[in-house]
């Protein structure tokens, strides 16, 4: 890979990158966008290879990159990435599923200069579980979240919405229990295993892809974002590196390709992606041209937008009609997410912090 440090004027710098390190993850989850779990590979590019990108990114004045796989703490040198990122000066995020972290691994999360991103389904553990298709992952995750604040690690988490009935507005009191104040909620996308096999269309994106961000895959293909890895075509690794992709006729087109952001008359647009964050990537902030529409308990509606979030976008800030439901830490019995219904019914407990 090639790269100089004059800053390019042909085109436009994305203000953050996803670096997809690899397929493989402790977890299985049925709506993943990559297919990932433990059977899966790290890819084609290895650690000088991902070391070049970020060192361009750095060069081009790229502001942030994310570590996300798979599970990137999985990657061989995930570590090495982080320091050298923070060398260059960019901010890291590692979005990590908070499965497993090791002594050595808090420590790298915990420099100056890097955040965390995870996901969270369910207050309910066996909902959880379902959803990643590992038993116990419900109680290792939280217990890493109460951990990562503990240390004093900026976290956010991004909640999916993968089945009718799953209690996900109770999961967001919960991380605010906790004392996460950056919560996103999406559905599923269909791209991936959250495609149920069928071949994935523009529907599946926000319209921000290549407008300021993009993604590099395990094989060094770049996509305009981990949601929109079918669209990629061109190869980091190839002569020119990034900035040869980014002023390419290819990538032009490609961008032209995907439609410009949605928005929603009456609600809170767009219904964006969970890696689509306005706080972290600024070229992502929208500018809402409708009034706020009704609030649902204790969020903004829909509550489906990572855009889409009271607590750090203004514009969106809800007129809350009614208190926040209050949540059992760890569960509301009963054990399942149709009979146990707060606002209807006698299980309305207290936090238990």
């Amino acid at each position: 890979m090639t790269a100089t440090t004059e800053r390019p004027a042909a085109f436009n710098v994305p203000a953050s990158v996803e670096l997809e390190l690899t397929g493989k993850c402790q977890l299985s989850c049925g709506h993943c966008y990559n297919d990932s779990g433990p059977q899966m590979s790290h890819g084609t590019m290895t650690l000088d290879d991902w070391r070049a990108v970020i060192s361009e990114c750095a060069e081009l004045g790229v502001g942030n990159v994310q570590l996300i796989g798979g599970e990137p703490t999985a990657y061989p040198g995930w570590a090495d990435l982080v320091d050298h990122a923070l060398s260059v000066g960019l901010d890291v995020e590692v979005f990590s599923n908070l499965y497993h972290v090791t002594a050595k691994g808090w420590a790298v999360l915990s420099q100056p200069g890097v955040r965390l991103g995870t996901s969270y389904y369910s207050v309910n553990a066996g909902e959880h579980d379902r959803v990643t298709n590992v038993a116990g992952s419900h109680a290792k995750t939280r217990a890493n979240i109460i951990e990562a604040l503990e240390r004093g690690i900026p976290i956010r988490a991004g909640i999916v919405r993968c089945h009718d009935g799953q209690l996900e507005e109770l999961a967001r009191q919960e991380l605010l229990a906790l004392g996460v104040h950056h919560i996103t909620l999406d559905d599923a996308r269909g791209v991936g295993r959250g495609s149920g096999g069928q071949a994935p269309t523009m529907d599946a994106l926000c319209g921000n892809c290549t407008r300021g961000r993009l993604a590099v895959l395990p094989d060094g293909t770049v996509a305009p974002c981990v949601i929109g890895r079918w669209l990629g075509s061109e190869n980091v690794k190839a002569q020119g590196g990034l900035r040869g992709v980014l002023s390419s006729q290819a990538w032009a087109e490609t961008a032209a390709g995907i439609p410009p952001k949605r928005t929603a008359t009456g609600a809170c647009p767009p219904n964006d992606s969970n890696d689509c964050d306005p706080s972290n990537t600024p070229a992502c902030v929208p500018k809402y041209d409708v009034a706020p529409g009704p609030a649902s308990l204790g969020a903004c509606t829909p509550n489906d937008s990572n855009d889409c979030d009271p607590s750090n976008t203004p514009a969106c800030a809800p007129a809350y009609g009614v208190a926040p439901v209050p949540v059992l830490l760890g569960g509301c019995p009963p054990s399942d997410s149709q009979s146990c219904a707060p606002t209807e019914t006698p299980c309305n407990p207290a936090f238990a912090l």
